[in-house]
């Protein structure tokens, strides 16, 4: 049997822990390491997973040179300076969405990935769904044609993050675009076949997390700063002439138990609902509407699989899953609504 790749992960206080039972599972990799700036929850994690090597900070973890892959799931404005150290110290990096929130920080990561030749990946879940990836099947076989529009959206209702992490721009580097739009926003273009954006209209607000009592079932009373959107909408041209419509927020007045995650896209061919993975056509010919169902490919939770099939795509030599570029894609649509929304104006990407 082949020797397991060693796996460390940095930043064990939220995410990572639904990224634990994937490379437990992994036949391909094991974690040996764990680093976070809190010692507390350090230790924690440490004594649940049964980790040994516990380190004050990334750096220390990346210098590990047993470590083969580096997990990272800090908070967005640690994660390129931490992925460019692991790639230069010879780590395959799998890393949190979104992969940074600018484009210039992913160039630089990209630089890095080329030069050390290494595997980096975005850690976008949703990929790795199973509706998703049967859809995306489905699209890939035809079923829809030219695909000239599409409807995307990603609502809380009073579904904020309180923490500075989430809401202050010197640590996040957004709001719900950079933190839930970029799920929706890269699930789109990658059922998309990423066509190039080409422009970018795009409007933010924030008057609701302003009014006095506001809170969030998702963090408690709104702390007073709060410097990010709440809420981000855009209209994205693309060079192939299709269309999209993003719609994103954290507190919005909108029906939604949790949260309201949906997509539409429309082909010349038929138009397709995401996450019910309805495919509606039509048959010209006998004047029918036809509505059919898309299989499921798996029931595997999809933050494991990821963190599975990143294992086994290192071990076998293969290329990254998500690569970079494409979340380069997102970040520079995301970047263009805020210029967008500054500007008051369309911008050209």
């Amino acid at each position: 049997m082949a020797k397991k790749l060693k796996v460390g992960v940095i930043g064990v206080g939220g995410i990572a822990r639904a990224h634990f039972p994937g490379w437990m599972e992994s036949p391909d990799a094991e974690m040996i390491a764990f680093a976070d700036i809190d010692r507390a929850i350090l230790e924690e994690r440490g004594k649940q997973q049964d980790i040994k090597l516990l380190y004050d900070t990334g750096y220390d973890l990346i210098a590990n040179k047993d470590i083969d892959i580096v997990d990272i799931c800090t908070p967005n404005m640690f994660h390129a300076p931490l992925a460019i150290a692991a790639m230069q110290a010879g780590k395959h990096v799998i890393c949190e969405k979104p992969l940074a929130p600018a484009p210039g920080e992913i160039r630089k990561m990209i630089a890095a990935r080329n030069k050390s030749k290494k595997l980096l990946m975005t850690a976008q879940h949703f990929r790795f769904d199973g509706k998703s990836e049967a859809m995306k099947a489905m699209i890939d076989q035809g079923v829809l044609g030219n695909i000239y529009h599409a409807r995307s959206w990603m609502l809380r209702r009073s579904g904020a993050p309180t923490k500075p992490t989430f809401i202050w721009k010197e640590k996040s580097g957004g709001g719900p675009c950079i933190d839930i739009g970029v799920h929706i926003l890269d699930l789109t273009l990658w059922f998309m076949g990423h066509p190039k954006a080409v422009s970018v209209t795009g409007v933010t607000q924030d008057k609701l997390c302003k009014l006095k009592g506001q809170f969030s079932t998702w963090g408690g009373p709104i702390p007073k700063r709060w410097d990010v959107e709440e809420f981000a909408a855009a209209m994205v041209r693309f060079d192939t002439g299709a269309t999209l419509v993003l719609e994103v927020s954290w507190l919005l007045h909108h029906k939604t138990d949790s949260e309201d995650m949906q997509m539409w896209l429309y082909g010349v061919d038929g138009g397709i609902h995401w996450p019910s993975n309805e495919i509606l056509s039509t048959n010209y010919k006998a004047q029918q509407l036809i509505n059919q169902q898309v299989l499921l490919a798996h029931t595997t939770e999809p933050h494991a699989k990821e963190c599975m099939v990143f294992a086994k795509t290192v071990a076998g030599g293969g290329k990254s899953p998500v690569p970079p570029e494409e979340s380069l894609d997102v970040i520079t649509i995301l970047d263009g609504l805020y210029k967008s929304a500054k500007a008051g104006k369309e911008v050209r990407l």
